[in-house]
């Protein structure tokens, strides 16, 4: 694995704080498919980047593919943006907490 891999790796680890169980859990809830940009279908782009990254997180680390670092990648830099974005006031039933978890990650865990 190269220094990037690992780093791409340790950085995903930490924006992703829900495990596979509980993302796929909250993928199928009503408040998860309600929220996010639907500009390319049916599904919103955060709940599709949802259900690939419940595939990433069940791979073990040498399964993981070219394309599965670039998706890491992009799941770190939405986390990282949309958490500095924080609103103001109670979050614990806010779109943006939703949409967060989406991309596997609770801002309140």
């Amino acid at each position: 694995m190269s220094q990037d891999e690992d780093r791409i790796g340790a950085d995903f680890g930490e924006a992703v704080n829900l495990t596979a169980a509980e993302l796929e859990r909250w993928l199928r809830t009503a408040e998860s498919k309600a929220v996010g940009d639907r500009s390319g279908g049916e599904e919103s782009t955060g709940h599709e980047s949802g259900r690939r990254i419940v595939t990433i997180l069940r791979k073990r680390k040498s399964e993981l593919t070219d394309d599965d670092y670039a998706h890491m990648r992009k799941v770190v830099g939405y986390v990282r943006r949309h958490t500095a974005q924080r609103p103001t006031g109670d979050v614990e039933d806010s779109r943006w907490r939703r949409s967060l978890m989406n991309w596997g990650h609770d801002p309140l865990s």
